[in-house]
């Protein structure tokens, strides 16, 4: 409601007796105000920034950590593709006969082009073949400059533990190329001589030095063997006594390397922040991150330049505060100031309550049942508030009880099929038994005790589900799995007459996954696809197994059924959808999702000729063979 316009009158805070606020009031006031925002705009900025920078380095360190697996894996791989390149040149007869005493000339020349192709092929630096007596028979770098025939190599320390142990290595710097390599090597039969591999590094280390941040590999000593930084190398990361310096000067392993302490100056108050001295350039500060190196004692460190990173996420953060906290002081002074504007106004109404008195009553009675409207507002979004958590209880207990239901269901699902099988081996074995076939019926019940621990493995499953447990990736032979499922499926197939056809699986071929969750998902691919050609005049079920890409293996069960409509197939993997009269809807869905879990996919087509494919694409295993580089404890003869 408007008020109503009043007679103008003269105002009694306007008269000579009105008062009047000291004239200093104003001033000091703003003063105090002004000085208060600037402090709580410092502090914001100052609490923004150090939670940025907090955050910022927990980022860093995420990245970091990930790259650094990266970079071990790819040094690792380095290593590994030379480790048993000395046991195989080892076991050849014309390089044990090349490390006897005087071969022929014929011999030696052969042996030399042939370490010479060897080591172009495998990226090898050098190899060569000592005899017992310490001195280089032949070598793949015989006729350049620098040549390692006639060489006495007695004194090195990978030649000793090769001769006495059957295989060494050393990191060291080579005494006539003058470059730094791992040197591996392996005695020659029982005969003696010593055939070694050099690798260097020089191409990790360029692809550090490209990538920018600073890397480095120690050994157990402490002393840095490979670096992005030529300067790094042969540093040391703690000091190493007199005794250990003279034994390596004494066997020439790192020529004639001060072994100075590596410039990382250690940032106070933390674990993993560091400053690092680049000589006459200043110091940047780096975020280190360690890790071991597996098969070897060195461990592989990465110093992430902290460089703009954080100190932009911090200015950020101080500008971001700065505004919030300035416009939240700013508003607050707003409003410091209304409250003054309306306790002057105020005052100027106690001047004329008199005149007011009448609609003082009238506002006094409208905000009565203002009030009396929002209490009743109140009192009603209290009910919907309560309503709403009472809603969200009966959703929670029913999400859980739609979970208990498709637990059971998928256990009544799954173990559906190896009982089947169960029985159907059961009743074989009985007529067996009765018929004398003894040895059938035992190979019967040998197959009912894998189905029961195959039930087993079932349940064990759900309550690894349950206890919410990743699905297994180990490789698995897919030969074993399309056997085991076939087993279930046979006795149903034979008995309505259909015949199973399996293409394209050569042994050996391997996937990654869990093997008996990938048995389900076949087994219920071939029940499904002996429905569809049921009735059928000439029903065929075949499985098929291609190798489409270097790592994925294509499994397609096809059958010459019915078909499924277009509309049908984009919702054929949903959970309770079937098109069974008696099907609960949960076997495709499942089927998916163990693939899934496997690193897989699970699709469907219709097939030109007629039916339908049902496509399960695997992760190939990687071959098997290939370890890491066998430190000097581990080696063998």
């Amino acid at each position: 409601m408007r008020p109503r316009a009043q007679p103008a009158r003269s105002r009694p805070e306007e008269g000579p007796g009105a008062p009047r606020a000291p004239a200093s009031q104003g001033p000091s006031r703003r003063s105090l105000v002004l000085l208060a925002s600037v402090a709580a705009i410092l502090l914001a900025a100052w609490l923004a920034g150090g939670i940025a920078e907090r955050w910022a380095l927990a980022d860093l360190r995420r990245t970091a950590a990930a790259t650094l697996g990266l970079q071990v894996g790819v040094l690792a791989a380095e290593m590994q593709k030379q480790t048993s390149l000395p046991l195989a040149l080892a076991a050849d007869p014309e390089i044990a006969a090349a490390a006897q005493a005087a071969p022929p000339a014929d011999l030696i020349d052969r042996v030399n082009r042939r370490l010479a192709e060897v080591a172009a092929a495998t990226d090898s630096a050098v190899i060569y073949v000592i005899r017992p007596d310490g001195v280089t028979a032949a070598a793949s770098n015989a006729g350049s400059r620098g040549s390692f025939l006639g060489r006495d190599y007695a004194f090195r320390p990978y030649f000793r533990q090769a001769m006495q142990e059957g295989s060494g290595s050393q990191f060291a710097l080579g005494t006539v190329s003058g470059r730094a390599g791992l040197y591996l090597s392996r005695r020659i039969g029982a005969a003696g001589g010593v055939v070694v591999v050099k690798i260097e590094f020089n191409g990790v280390e360029a692809a550090w030095r490209a990538a920018g941040d600073g890397v480095f590999v120690a050994d157990a000593r402490g002393i840095v063997l490979v670096a992005s930084e030529p300067a790094w190398r042969f540093t040391t990361l703690r000091r190493i006594d007199e005794a250990e310096r003279r034994r390596i000067r004494e066997a020439l392993e790192f020529g004639d390397a001060p072994l100075d302490d590596m410039p990382l100056y250690p940032v106070a108050g933390t674990e993993d922040l560091v400053r690092v001295g680049q000589g006459a350039r200043p110091a940047w500060a780096a975020l280190r991150l360690d890790v071991p190196i597996p098969g070897t004692a060195w461990r592989l460190t990465a110093l992430t330049p902290l460089g703009r990173t954080v100190e932009r996420e911090r200015v950020q953060a101080w500008i971001i505060a700065a505004l919030v906290t300035g416009l939240a002081c700013l508003g607050l002074t707003a409003l410091a100031g209304r409250g003054r504007r309306n306790r002057a106004r105020l005052a100027r109404a106690s001047a004329q309550r008199d005149a007011l008195e009448t609609r003082v009553r009238e506002r006094t009675l409208e905000l009565t049942d203002a009030n009396r409207m929002l209490r009743l507002e109140i009192e009603e979004r209290q009910r919907a508030e309560a309503e709403r958590e009472r809603l969200g209880r009966e959703l929670a207990q029913a999400g859980r009880l739609a979970a208990l239901g498709q637990f059971a269901a998928s256990m009544a699902h799954e173990i559906n099929q190896p009982l089947a099988a169960i029985r159907s081996y059961a009743d074989n074995a009985a007529i067996l038994v009765r018929r004398g076939r003894t040895e059938e019926a035992a190979e019967n019940a040998f197959a009912i005790g894998r189905l029961t621990d195959r039930i087993g493995g079932l349940t064990r499953q759900l309550k690894g589900f349950a206890r919410r447990s990743s699905a297994r990736r180990e490789p698995v032979a897919l030969s074993e799995i399309l056997h085991n499922s076939l087993e279930l499926v046979e006795a149903r197939a034979s008995a309505a007459r259909i015949p199973l056809v399996v293409e394209g699986a050569r042994p050996g071929l391997r996937v990654l996954g869990d093997g008996p969750r990938l048995e389900q998902v076949v087994v219920n691919l071939l029940q499904n696809a002996l429905d569809a050609v049921q009735g059928r005049t000439d029903p065929r079920v075949g499985v098929q197994v291609a190798e489409e890409a270097p790592d994925r293996v294509v499994v397609a069960v096809r059958d010459n059924g019915p078909g499924i409509p277009e509309a049908v197939r984009a919702q054929i993997f949903d959970a309770f959808f079937t098109t069974k009269s008696d099907g609960l809807g949960l076997g495709l869905a499942i089927a998916r999702g163990i693939v899934e879990d496997c690193g897989g996919s699970l699709t469907v087509q219709g097939d030109p000729a007629g039916g339908t494919i049902f496509r399960m694409a695997l992760v190939k295993a990687a071959a098997q063979g290939g370890t890491g580089v066998a430190g000097p404890a581990e080696a063998t003869t």
